[in-house]
């Protein structure tokens, strides 16, 4: 039993069924917290981290990927509660982002894309109705 999320066909790029929005969060979080491992220290790492690198330019474009996720789960229709939490994650990932070296040392321990994945995982598991 699929259930259907009601979203604007325009906005429906990978599919409006629940899966494939879960899908495409969890690829995306992936991407950008976890796609590879740092040699030597073995600590997971994604684009999240090495993008940030790139002063000013790529920690627009990691904020604005990490945003998305928050308007995937406003398409989820999440309570206004947690999407106040994910957009802070993401304002303070921002944040963060912005102090030069540190910013990006931090950014390797601070998953802000992993905490609003489980927020939505949450929301997710909630709106299937248990058999």
């Amino acid at each position: 039993m699929e259930k259907k999320i009601d979203i604007p066909p325009i906005l429906a790029a990978g599919g409006r069924d629940l899966d494939a929005i879960r899908f495409r969060i969890e690829t995306l979080e992936k991407l950008l917290e976890r796609s590879f491992r740092i040699p030597v220290v073995n600590i997971p790492c994604g684009l999240d981290a090495l993008i940030g690198l790139v002063p000013v330019i790529g920690d627009l474009i990691s904020t604005s990927m990490g945003a998305y996720l928050v308007w995937e789960a406003r398409n989820l229709k999440l309570s206004r509660f947690q999407m106040m939490r994910m957009s802070a994650n993401v304002a303070f990932d921002a944040a963060l982002g912005a102090i030069p070296v540190a910013g990006d040392a931090i950014d390797l321990f601070w998953r802000s894309n992993s905490r609003n994945l489980r927020i939505i995982k949450r929301h997710c598991d909630q709106c299937i109705p248990k058999i």
